[in-house]
């Protein structure tokens, strides 16, 4: 994606201990929705460095199937009735589940739009095995003309996942001091500074990604 290799493994690198953050927090005693959030991420986040290197090409369509998956539930939190308290509650709660899912969504977009860039190309030709030429595929299929349109959506994301950073580190620089319950059968709850620096920097890579894709 990025031709320059020192910002390609920055953000391999970052990405790999965020989605490493995730997990370690999925294996802690918090409730199941928790843990099923955090592993989302991780796997989010592993995914998305992946993309960065091409890997696995063949499973492409899996990842999709994942991120699209895990959009739909964080909608699904988004929209739960209060009385499912395990879910996404309050209004913060269910804003904060509601661009969750705008970042999974992104992300299978944005393997989407790697895939269709793989697969298709100006002349939108597929070589064969075996062969010198290539079978011209048919440019007038629905499926063709939304592949196309594709890249127009990389700006506004770009704008949408820039803003949400700047969103994120007013958050960050407003709550300073970290929040904790000193109960003995509960675990210290995580310190918004904490999550808004993983938010702001995940938001401020998306927006990165998406940029070098308009």
């Amino acid at each position: 994606m990025f031709n320059i290799p020192a910002i390609t493994w920055t953000l391999t690198a970052v990405l790999l201990l965020s989605g490493s953050y995730h997990l370690v927090q999925a294996t802690k005693p918090h409730q199941l929705t928790d843990r099923v959030n955090n592993t989302l991420h991780a796997l989010m986040n592993i995914l998305m460095a992946a993309m960065l290197w091409n890997l696995a090409p063949s499973t492409m369509l899996a990842q999709i199937a994942i991120l699209t998956s895990a959009a739909l539930w964080f909608i699904i939190q988004a929209v739960a009735r209060p009385e499912f308290k395990v879910l996404c509650a309050g209004s913060q709660g269910r804003l904060k589940c509601l661009y969750h899912s705008l970042s999974m969504a992104g992300a299978a977009l944005m393997i989407t739009m790697m895939t269709s860039h793989i697969t298709t190309g100006p002349e939108h030709a597929i070589p064969l095995p075996n062969t010198h030429h290539a079978v011209p595929r048919p440019t007038t299929t629905t499926a063709s003309a939304t592949l196309d349109n594709l890249p127009n959506l990389a700006t506004p994301l770009t704008i949408i996942f820039a803003t949400a950073a700047l969103v994120f580190i007013a958050l960050l620089l407003r709550n300073r001091k970290p929040v904790t319950t000193a109960t003995s059968k509960t675990a210290p709850k995580h310190s918004p500074r904490k999550q808004h620096s993983l938010e702001a920097l995940g938001a401020a890579i998306m927006a990165l990604m998406f940029a070098t894709m308009a």
